[in-house]
């Protein structure tokens, strides 16, 4: 979805950027979801989240991304 929107780039220059903050983010996700109504937890705000939470993959999935958008 994020190649499609031609938001690659911008989101794995976020994620990079943000460093420790990503943490911060996740947390919000989390607080947000029953806002949003996707409380359950195989939701993929609850995969966002849990992707924001952890360094190492916040790191790869913006690796990935910039991958992606040099195709």
């Amino acid at each position: 979805m994020l190649r499609r929107w031609g938001l690659g780039t911008p989101a794995s220059a976020v994620l990079d950027a943000a460093g420790p903050l990503t943490t911060l983010a996740a947390q919000l996700v989390y607080f947000g979801q029953p806002l949003l109504g996707s409380a359950n937890p195989g939701s993929q705000m609850q995969a966002l989240a849990e992707m924001l939470e952890n360094q190492k993959e916040s790191r790869s999935f913006a690796a990935f991304l910039r991958e992606e958008e040099s195709r």
